[in-house]
């Protein structure tokens, strides 16, 4: 084991006790749903419940599908890029860590086709999730000598379809194979790790007592991919949603989204481990008990105030208090023998988000769009931390669209959130701002 300065450590317990020992998360964005899902309607400040935004209707309201010309098809490749900048300090100590998770890459693909009354497809795309880094050196890590990570992924492969029962209504639906994956690997003093435990049974029980007086102890589960994690589980989920054209220049659109049906993500046996000061290890897997994403109510519009400018707005309700009320884990030992169960309290609130956009056809071949992604923050600040800082508020967005060919398009967009600094309960600081850009190519057929 690495040798640390136990006096200057012990200082900095009490500091961090209300860390609870975990690394930093950086949400995207609205909570762990994105503001916007394709450049169309992100560039609009994510309005999308009654705007004519591609193939991203899938993830948002399937029944704007349906705004495809009859005997058409489309196809867009996109690819987001999410770039979080977090800072995670005590300023009393002097003490304060930058996540080195600053760019984590979102694909997606789409195709659909519209024959008569139905329009039909298959989609994939990141629903959400979170990610930072921090070094070894950093007060995140306890002396540990090793680095403080997370990343949680949740994503979908979509088969949507819409139907337009008149000319003026279009109603739309979605089932979802979906899958979440984590990986985590947290320092935290074993008194912060004993305030965790919620059950435990067999050898590892008895073994928790001598651990509450470590300076620090660590559970990890990590396989390395940028792109998938240790802890897995895979689900269903769906959605609904209706346009109706109340005259030419007006569009209204409304969505429900369902609470996802994720099974628990889980480790292989022996990937997940359990170490401490002194030399103790042990192996073993780690089941994360009831990660669900939440439902949401979306009810919107669209106005065509010129040939050349649209103006939308979209109000959203995310129910996240009851997916996210506490992070749940289990820990079965393949060493000693035994299970320890951890609960980290997170008390989140339902969310209100407000989209507002405008786009403007410049010519035939461009359009730019602006937008604002106004909403309140979902995590009460007494149980603000590290791991679940999802304090970005307000985001303004940009993009473009331009018509390359007939059949190709390019769109893009580039959403900023300025820095929202929020001190938890307990202490500690965490600073969070955001640059996202999402690019796309669509083709016709």
């Amino acid at each position: 084991m690495r040798k640390i300065n136990l006096t200057k450590t012990a200082c900095h317990l009490a500091a961090v006790a209300a860390l609870a020992g975990v690394t930093g998360s950086a949400m995207a964005t609205n909570g762990m749903y994105m503001e916007g899902y394709g450049p169309i309607a992100t560039g609009m400040g994510g309005a999308s419940q009654a705007v004519d935004q591609g193939n991203a209707a899938m993830a948002q309201n399937p029944a704007t599908l349906g705004m495809m010309a009859d005997g058409s098809a489309r196809l867009d490749v996109a690819l987001g890029i999410l770039g979080p900048d977090v800072k995670s300090s005590i300023p009393a100590f002097g003490m304060s860590a930058d996540s080195g998770g600053t760019s984590y890459v979102m694909p997606a693909f789409g195709y659909t086709r519209r024959n008569g009354a139905m329009t039909y497809g298959i989609g994939m795309f990141a629903q959400g999730g979170m990610g930072t880094e921090y070094g070894a050196d950093s007060f995140l890590a306890m002396g540990s000598g090793e680095d403080v990570r997370s990343e949680l992924g949740v994503g979908n492969v979509i088969f949507p379809f819409a139907y337009q029962v008149n000319p003026n209504l279009t109603l739309g639906a979605t089932f979802k194979f979906m899958w979440s994956s984590l990986d985590m690997k947290m320092a935290a003093s074993g008194a912060q790790l004993a305030g965790m435990v919620t059950g435990a049974s067999g050898n590892l029980a008895m073994a928790l007592g001598p651990l509450a007086g470590a300076p620090w102890a660590r559970i990890n589960f990590s396989d390395g991919s940028d792109f998938s994690g240790a802890a897995k589980s895979t689900g269903f989920g769906a959605s609904f949603g209706a346009t109706y054209r109340v005259n030419p220049n007006l569009v209204l659109g409304a969505s429900y989204l369902l609470k996802s049906s994720l099974d628990d993500m889980t480790t292989a046996e022996a990937e997940a481990s359990m170490t401490a000061i002194g030399g103790f290890l042990d192996k073993g897997k780690i089941t994360v008990v009831d990660f669900q994403m939440p439902a949401v109510l979306a009810l919107g519009a669209a106005w065509q105030a010129s040939p050349s400018l649209q103006v939308a707005a979209d109000i959203k309700r995310i129910g996240w208090n009851s997916v996210m009320k506490s992070f749940k884990m289990r820990y079965d030992s393949s060493m000693m023998g035994g299970s320890v169960s951890f609960a980290m309290p997170q008390n989140w609130e339902d969310q209100t988000v407000l989209n507002l956009g405008l786009a403007w056809k410049a010519n035939q071949q461009l359009t730019l769009r602006a937008g604002l992604n106004l909403a309140d923050n979902p995590v009460p600040d007494a149980y603000v931390n590290p791991l679940f800082p999802a304090t970005v508020k307000n985001h303004i967005t940009f993009g473009l669209g331009y018509k390359v060919s007939d059949k190709g398009e390019i769109n893009a967009a580039v959403t900023m959130a300025p820095k929202v600094t929020v001190t938890s309960g307990n202490g500690p600081e965490i600073s969070h701002a955001q640059t996202n850009w999402q690019f796309m190519y669509s083709h016709s057929f």
